[in-house]
């Protein structure tokens, strides 16, 4: 069964050709969510004071990679533990996020990130947010696919 699974972990072009490049997962985009304003667009976001975060919404085949595994995904390959920062980038923005779409993925997401934590898997506390999904506002079309388009697989940071 597809599900949606909207994470920000940084830089959405990074993270959206992580997770574009699994098994089970059908579709990608990157956009904006979170924040206080309705008009969203790349430059307003940059100016760091309408509350969005850069997020990757995938659709996922549950039956071939499950939520606990993106959420996987996504600790493994940021730094959790940076308030409003991924490497050189600063910013709310740029803050590390779960936006779950259900109670299930608050309480995995939730879980997860008490076990990590626990288990000191990290030199400092997780600083993700967990928090409800809210409106999605797509990015604009040069931002999908980005990497993709570039013939690169990562950002460079």
């Amino acid at each position: 069964m597809e599900q949606l699974a909207t994470f920000g972990a940084g830089c959405f072009w990074g993270v959206e050709s992580l997770f574009a490049a699994q098994n089970g997962v059908t579709q990608t985009s990157v956009g904006y969510m979170g924040g206080h304003t309705a008009q969203v667009n790349y430059a307003a976001i940059c100016q760091g004071d309408t509350g969005h975060a850069e997020v990757v919404q995938i659709t996922f085949d549950d039956s071939i990679i499950t939520y606990s595994q993106l959420l996987e995904i996504f600790w493994q390959n940021h730094n959790p533990t940076t308030p409003n920062q991924q490497g050189p980038d600063f910013g709310t923005q740029y803050r590390s996020v779960v936006f779950y779409n259900n109670e299930s993925q608050r309480q995995l997401a939730l879980d997860m990130r008490k076990t990590l934590d626990e288990s000191d898997a990290f030199r400092a506390p997780i600083v993700t947010i967990i928090e409800p999904a809210v409106i999605y506002h797509l990015a604009e079309t040069y931002h999908q696919k980005y990497l993709l388009k570039r013939g690169q697989t990562s950002c460079s940071i």
